[in-house]
């Protein structure tokens, strides 16, 4: 389109924003990328915002990618992932978490954990379906799933629960449009994690109300002091539960984007035929490096996470001691302090603390209504540079009380 032409169509009067799908101009951007938009250029920012591994991954993994290119490594996969690759993601799952999946027709390799998300919920949801999203939660799930149709329901999940799920709350939020719960234990923001006790009322309720879930365990391997337990192991839950995991957590892949979704043959089959047409198959790259990954790349995992739950104690201890409240994570690397004592909100809060003490943080209001007096703090970050940010968050959270 030429200059003078693009300027003849801006002069019809017709805006171009009325070409646009409704539901997508409805939709809010980001509130964490929004947030980091005030934090660009600034300089002497500590940034407790991003939830990405501080770890470069594993030397091995990035040289089997590199020998992969030398090898000529470069054409397409079988849309589902290679066989190697779901082979050891099946060994992987029965090894660690005690699930069974058939590699051949029970796992699809995807462009990370978000596009399994989307593949699961557009592979769902008709109009009209009410999405139940407990909260505060991961930033994506209500967004998709009102680009498809649905309409997300938020479940109240709170700090006195240590945020886990709660049958109660669940109960309350269910109607005949209910269709499919999302779960993410361990939670973003709030690292609150369910054991098996926890998940038993759940399934109960998933079953009574014929729920399809969609269980989000990208953090499945970042608990402290309790084993993960997958809401697929429970009795009865595997054919109603899409599994969704990856590699960009655990395993400091974030940029790979290389992930996965498990489930009943004919879930999978709906979700790859998704998959076909919109990104043909995850790059067989990513593909050789995450299979490394998961072949020789275990202790390394194990490592980081210990690694992660010292700085875990060393956060939530920092920010009781400067007045906070904190309810102590057992998953992920989040800490979701409590600022309302401080008289601000989580989002004067988070903006003050970046423009007065050069720290960044994401107000939890990012992840939901529900999030509204938190603040989420990533302590996927150096020893040194958490340490660094708690005194300054302790001085800055002085000056306030001191008016």
């Amino acid at each position: 389109m030429t200059v003078q032409s693009k300027h003849e169509s801006e002069l019809s009067g017709k805006s171009m924003l009325s070409y646009l799908s409704p539901r997508v101009r409805e939709i809010q951007p980001s509130g964490i990328r929004k947030f980091f938009d005030l934090a660009s250029g600034s300089k002497d920012i500590i940034t407790l915002g991003v939830g990405e591994p501080d770890f470069i991954t594993p030397w091995h993994v990035r040289e089997a990618c590199v020998y992969s290119l030398e090898r000529g490594y470069t054409s397409y996969t079988s849309n589902a992932g290679t066989p190697e690759l779901r082979e050891a993601i099946a060994e992987y799952l029965h090894n660690g978490f005690e699930l069974t999946y058939d590699p051949n027709d029970e796992i699809l390799v995807t462009v990370g954990g978000s596009e399994a998300i989307d593949l699961a919920l557009r592979a769902l949801i008709e109009p009209g379906d009410e999405i139940l999203v407990p909260a505060p939660c991961y930033i994506s799930y209500s967004p998709i799933s009102f680009i498809g149709g649905g309409i997300p329901i938020e479940i109240g999940t709170y700090a006195e629960d240590n945020f886990k799920l709660k049958a109660e709350h669940l109960q309350a939020g269910i109607t005949p449009k209910s269709k499919v719960l999302i779960l993410n234990y361990p939670s973003n923001p709030t690292g609150g994690i369910m054991t098996y006790e926890d998940w038993l009322p759940i399934a109960k309720i998933v079953e009574e109300h014929d729920l399809i879930v969609i269980s989000d365990e990208i953090y499945a391997e970042l608990t402290y002091g309790a084993k993960h337990v997958s809401f697929a192991s429970l009795p009865g839950m595997k054919d109603r539960t899409i599994l969704v995991n990856g590699f960009s957590k655990a395993f400091a892949m974030t940029g790979w984007r290389m992930g996965y979704a498990c489930g009943h043959p004919e879930l999978i089959y709906a979700m790859l035929k998704i998959h076909q047409y919109t990104v043909m198959c995850a790059p067989i790259m990513g593909q050789v490096a995450a299979l490394e990954a998961l072949k020789n790349g275990l202790e390394e995992k194990d490592q980081m996470v210990e690694s992660y739950n010292q700085r875990r104690r060393l956060i939530v201890q920092g920010l009781r001691d400067i007045g906070l409240s904190c309810h102590e994570p057992q998953g992920a690397f989040y800490a979701f302090p409590g600022i309302a004592s401080t008289g601000l909100s989580s989002d004067e809060f988070a903006q003050r603390l970046l423009m007065e003490a050069k720290v960044a943080a994401v107000p939890g209001t990012a992840f939901g209504a529900g999030g509204e007096g938190f603040l989420r703090c990533s302590y996927a970050t150096s020893v040194n540079q958490i340490n660094e940010a708690l005194d300054r968050m302790g001085q800055f959270v002085h000056k306030l009380k001191q008016g």
